[in-house]
Parts: structure tokens; C-alpha cells; sequence
């Protein structure tokens, strides 16, 4: 093997495992930063700063209550109310 595909190897293995770590971590919010669902697909976007876009956003969102679970289904994004245990079982508060 090569050197250069020897560190190609080591650089996919930690990338798919930075990966997987932050998906099971759950969303990273930061100051700036949006997840826009579209088209069944989930995607970051960073905001355009100024108060009229903040405003005009918050003009339009709603509160999203603790407990609420985000999931997919055929290509859908579903919300419902409750907590899953550590091994993924899901229950109503």
C-alpha cells in the first residue's frame, strides 16, 4: 500500500466516525445557525444576521415543547410527544 492511500484510509475511517458520533449526539445548534428540512432531506444553513430577519423569523416560529421527538417515515418529517429510553423504545409522558 502507499502512503498517500494509507492516509486516505485513516482520513474516511475518522470522518465516518465523526459522523456517526454527532448523530447520535443530536442537533449541534449554534448562534447563526439553522436546520431546514426540504424535500425529505435535512440540511445547515447559516442565517443572515441584522434584527429585521430575526424578527421576521420569530414572527413566524413556534416554541417547540421539551420532550418532543423528530423522526422520519417515508421520506417525511414527524414530530409526536413523549421520550425514547436509551435502547430506543419510545414512551408517552
Amino acid at each position: 500500500m502507499t502512503r498517500s492511500f494509507k492516509t486516505f484510509t485513516a482520513a474516511a475511517v475518522f470522518v465516518a466516525t465523526a459522523t456517526a458520533a454527532v448523530a447520535q449526539g443530536g442537533f449541534d445548534f449554534a448562534p447563526g445557525m439553522a436546520f431546514v428540512y426540504s424535500s425529505g432531506k435535512t440540511s445547515t444553513m447559516q442565517v443572515a444576521q441584522g434584527d429585521r430577519n430575526h424578527q421576521s423569523m420569530m414572527r413566524h416560529a413556534t416554541k417547540v415543547p421539551a420532550n418532543t421527538v423528530f423522526f422520519m417515515s417515508g421520506g417525511q418529517l414527524y414530530s409526536t410527544h413523549g421520550m425514547l429510553d436509551p435502547t430506543g423504545n419510545f414512551y408517552i409522558n
